[in-house]
């Protein structure tokens, strides 16, 4: 849509974000949605064995399960999170996400 923030995705259309990306063996893969100073939008698809490593964020990071389970660390503590669940990863703070099993999130990074 001519002008929009969004990018990589349909419009007007009903969509399972889980579908817009694909598991890749060994493989991270993103596809960013929106890329603005104060925001991001960044669909992943993790492997099983695959993760991003600790790390600190410009903002606080909002990330939705869609698919399969996620072990993540913030601050020191982990957390597995499932598919329809949520966890704020807080800005500065760091964090990793790692896959005992493939996973696919929404990250949502709100910057300010």
């Amino acid at each position: 849509m001519e002008g929009s923030m969004m990018k990589n995705i349909g419009f007007a259309e009903v969509i399972k974000l889980e579908g817009l990306v694909d598991y890749q063996e060994g493989r991270v893969i993103s596809r960013t949605l929106a890329q603005q100073p104060q925001i991001t939008l960044t669909l992943f698809s993790i492997s099983r064995g695959e993760g991003i490593s600790a790390h600190t964020a410009p903002g606080a990071a909002l990330v939705q399960i869609l698919d399969g389970e996620a072990e993540i660390t913030i601050g020191g503590q982990v957390f597995n999170v499932k598919a329809g669940e949520s966890i704020v990863m807080p800005k500065g703070v760091p964090h990793a996400l790692e896959a005992r099993q493939s996973f696919k999130m929404l990250l949502t990074v709100v910057k300010g």
